[in-house]
Parts: C-alpha cells; sequence; structure tokens
C-alpha cells in the first residue's frame, strides 16, 4: 500500500509538473502574440483572431468590435491574424496590406520586443535570487577519489571566475561547466576577479571522480561555488544586457550550427522545452525564475531569424517592399513561407524525436 501511494504521489507530482509546464509555454506564447496585437491596435489594424495553440478550438469567443479569441488544442504556438495578411486585394479598412510597410514592420517584430521585455522583467528577482551565472570558488575538495592532492594556489575561495578561455561564465553556454571539461590534462586560462583585482591564471583539469561507467570525469578541484547576486536596483539596471549576452548566446549557437560546432544533439523543439520545464519544476517552482527568461530570449531570437514562415522572415518580404515601393507577388511569398513553415515543423520534430528516444 506504501508503495501504491509514492507510486501515485511520483506520478501526480510528474503530471503536474507537466500541466505547469505547458502553462508556462503557453504564457511565453501568450505574451509573444500579445506583442503582434498590441502593434496592431496601436497602429488601428483590423484583427480577425487572436490564438493560443493550433488546432481544433477548444475555446472560442467573439468580441463585440469582430474580433475572436481562441484556444485551440495543441498548446505548441499561437497566432495573431490580421485582415489583408494574406489577401493582398482586401480593401477593409484597417488590413494589413494596406498599411505603411514600416508599420507592418513594427507589428512584426512586436512579438520578439515583448518576449525581450517579459525576459529583462523577470530576469530582475532571478538575478537578486539565483544570481548572474559567474561563479564564485567557495571551497575545494580535499583530494580527489584516487588521492592525487590538488594544488590549490592557483584558485582561492573567493575568487569570482570572469572568464575561461575568454568566453564568460551564462547561464545559456553552462556557465561553471566551462570548467569541467571532460578531457585529462586539459590546460586553458581562466580569469579571476580576486579582491578587486583581475588576474589571468593557468587551470589543468585532473581526475576528481568516476561516472556512472566508470570513465574519469575531469575537473579542477572546486567542490562549492555560489553565483555573484545583485540587489534590486542593480538587478534593475544589469536586467537588460543579462538578457542580451543570452541572446547573443543563443545567435552564436545557431552560427555555429551552420559551420559544424554545434551538434543536433544540443538543440531541443517545443516538447523538449516542455520536458526540461517539468524536470525544473519537479526540483523546484523557483526554477521558473531561471527557465522563463531563457525560453523567452530563445523565443525572442528565433523568431527574428530572417527565416520564411518567422517573423524575421516575413520582415525580410516588408522590407524589400519598402525598397521597390511594390509587394512581391503574394502566391510566390506565400508559397516560400508554406515551404518554410513545412521545413521548422520537419525540423523541431526530428530534433524532439531523437532528444527523447536517441540522445
Amino acid at each position: 500500500m506504501l508503495q501504491f501511494l509514492c507510486s501515485f504521489v511520483s506520478i501526480m507530482s510528474t503530471i503536474g509538473s507537466i500541466l505547469l509546464a505547458l502553462l508556462l509555454f503557453a504564457i511565453l506564447i501568450f505574451i509573444h502574440e500579445l506583442g503582434h496585437y498590441t502593434a496592431g491596435k496601436i497602429f488601428k489594424f483590423k484583427i480577425n483572431e487572436f490564438s493560443i495553440g493550433f488546432g481544433k478550438a477548444i475555446y472560442s469567443k467573439k468580441r463585440a468590435n469582430g474580433e475572436t479569441f481562441s484556444i485551440r488544442l495543441i498548446p505548441l504556438g499561437g497566432y495573431c491574424a490580421f485582415e489583408g495578411e494574406e489577401d493582398q486585394n482586401s480593401d477593409v479598412e484597417g488590413a494589413f496590406n494596406k498599411q505603411a510597410w514600416w508599420k507592418r514592420l513594427i507589428v512584426l517584430f512586436g512579438g520578439v520586443f515583448f518576449n525581450f521585455v517579459s525576459a529583462c522583467i523577470v530576469a530582475i528577482p532571478l538575478l537578486m535570487v539565483f544570481g548572474n551565472a559567474i561563479p564564485i570558488v567557495t571551497s575545494f575538495v580535499d583530494s580527489t577519489p584516487n588521492h592525487i592532492e590538488y594544488d590549490m594556489s592557483t584558485l582561492q575561495e573567493g575568487d569570482i571566475i570572469l572568464r575561461v578561455d575568454g568566453t564568460k561564465p551564462t547561464y545559456t553556454n553552462g556557465g561553471i561547466q566551462l570548467l569541467t571539461r571532460n578531457k585529462g590534462n586539459s590546460t586553458y586560462t581562466v580569469t579571476i576577479d580576486r579582491e578587486g583585482q583581475t588576474l589571468d591564471i593557468e587551470i589543468t583539469n585532473i581526475v576528481v571522480g568516476q561516472d556512472d561507467k566508470g570513465k574519469d570525469v575531469y575537473g579542477v578541484g572546486i567542490d562549492g561555488i555560489e553565483y555573484v547576486k545583485y540587489d534590486f536596483f542593480k538587478s534593475v539596471v544589469m536586467s537588460v544586457p543579462f538578457c542580451f549576452e543570452m541572446a547573443g548566446d543563443c545567435l552564436k549557437i545557431v552560427g555555429e550550427l551552420f559551420v559544424g560546432k554545434t551538434q543536433l544533439s544540443d538543440l531541443g523543439g517545443p516538447v523538449t522545452t516542455i520536458t526540461t520545464i517539468a524536470q525544473a519544476t519537479n526540483r523546484s517552482v523557483l526554477y521558473l525564475l531561471l527557465l522563463f527568461p531563457v525560453i523567452a530570449v530563445n523565443l525572442a531570437v528565433f523568431n527574428f531569424l530572417p527565416f520564411p514562415a518567422l517573423d524575421g522572415g516575413r520582415a525580410v518580404f516588408v522590407i524589400i517592399e519598402g525598397i521597390r515601393k511594390k509587394p512581391i507577388n503574394q502566391k510566390v511569398e506565400q508559397s516560400i513561407h508554406t515551404a518554410g513553415l513545412l521545413i521548422l515543423f520537419a525540423f523541431v520534430i526530428v530534433v524532439d524525436f531523437l532528444q527523447i528516444f536517441i540522445w
């Protein structure tokens, strides 16, 4: 009976975590689409539907102004449908196709802007509670399991690790994991802040343990760390550059994917994202403070990319129209966006499948 109750509690906890993860993902999508909606309302665009999710509508309400608000079955996306967005011949007042190109550009990037702003807002309590991903050394192991003593003269308690081989520790690049490269006798340069003085020191990995398969795990002998935390006002000031750094890391990953430096195993689609959120919330709901800005920035960067079907891709066509003073043939543009959407769907499905069943 006790075993049954423990199993039941475990299952309910997992279900709760998944539901919370879906809710967070839906909130991020809502914020993104709200950005499009708000910009559209400011410029008096006619909006036909605001939807959270895809597929069959499970809730739909039409307002007096003709706008429909919908919640749909598949909570992995959403849209804000403007009149005339897919019909260049629409003559309805406020139609998307009748608006100045620069207004349409602002509306297209409204979602990206809202995601980034929401990330900055949530980053404030994150920097206060968890701190920035800049490690402070708090303690060392006395010796490694195979009794190789570590020379601690190069690192000291209280050292703030600013960079590892020129790379600043962040939440998106692994932070302290930069110091635990799984290579024996690997030497690299670590830039530290020691009592206000910036120093460059050489670090060499040693064996600090074994993994589940009995293989040696290498590290630098650090046993405990904490992160740099800020007060409220400092957190407000730091929230914007903090999120810009995350955005830079995201763009770097995209760039490295095209040149082969980043593997598909390092990426994930919506299902992987929701799984990650669920696993984190199983540990502590406080981890949402960390995941929210990370995912919000990722969502902003992803939609900013100039790829067909994404906001950035649609913006490219609007900019071209602004330069040549006439729109591109609608059938051609829609065909390109449809092809881009199919490629994106295939990509995220493959990545999620590989993450769940292969890696």
